[in-house]
């Protein structure tokens, strides 16, 4: 391979891969609206319904799961103790509000499945196919999960996702640990590599990072908040791209 083409892309799971994005706000919306409502102590206002535009894109969205409670709870005004990843879900702390979640979560996996994004696979092998290493990089401790479920977690070379952070006590998006981790384990230079993401936090980690290419994921005013918070280029999804046009663009820089 050419000194300059591209070494490696690293791949966010949730919106980017697979279709689980929605399947994760409707668990958080049912999480936080039924713990909102059990808080009479708190004004009506505080206590109104989560939801995606106001609260899941700008708090939770790309987070790792604890980060995502804090930071939700804290603009409603809710102080929890953390707690530990231990509690029973639904427990009065921050890891047991998100340990209910990840149960919601993986009931409606469980009765539902998981979509596939159209695109995103063929895209991968063909990467493989060129020589180009891939990654997965999640925020999610679901990520392993998830990749079971659909049949594929054998067609990237490695994932780092929440547990992996939790390990080695990686910092969550914006900051770009997961998406270094998984360059460095694919002994890939992040200049020399893409990133994929979906979020704002996401793309702000590959700036971070500084990646080669910061592709991301979205439309409309989706996709301009992506390109203002550092990506590169932005597309609806990842039938737009070829293996080719990831290669020119390493080529042409």
């Amino acid at each position: 391979m050419k000194t300059n083409a591209c070494q490696a892309v690293v791949f966010d799971l949730d919106g980017v891969i697979t279709a689980t994005a929605r399947t994760h706000f409707v668990a958080w919306k049912e999480t936080f609206d039924e713990f909102l409502q059990s808080r009479a102590d708190l004004p009506e206002v505080m206590r109104r319904e989560f939801t995606h535009g106001d609260d899941y894109i700008p708090y939770v969205d790309g987070k790792p799961r604890y980060d995502g409670v804090a930071s939700f709870l804290a603009s409603r005004g809710v102080e929890l103790p953390w707690g530990d990843p231990s509690d029973d879900p639904g427990q009065a702390t921050v890891c047991g509000v998100g340990n209910r979640k990840n149960q919601r979560f993986r009931e409606v996996v469980a009765r539902d499945g998981v979509d596939v994004l159209d695109g995103s696979v063929d895209l991968v092998k063909g990467l493989r196919e060129k020589g180009i290493r891939v990654a997965v990089a999640s925020s999610s401790k679901n990520a392993g999960f998830i990749l079971a479920q659909t049949g594929f977690l054998d067609l990237f070379e490695t994932v780092v996702d929440g547990n992996t952070s939790a390990e080695l006590g990686l910092s969550g998006k914006p900051a770009p640990d997961i998406f270094l981790t998984a360059a460095e384990r694919l002994s890939a230079d992040p200049q020399r590599s893409a990133m994929v993401e979906d979020a704002y936090s996401g793309v702000e980690a590959g700036k971070r990072g500084n990646f080669g290419l910061v592709i991301g994921i979205g439309s409309g005013e989706h996709a301009q908040a992506l390109k203002e918070r550092g990506a590169h280029i932005v597309v609806g999804g990842l039938g737009e791209l070829s293996v080719e046009d990831i290669q020119q663009w390493f080529i042409s820089s």
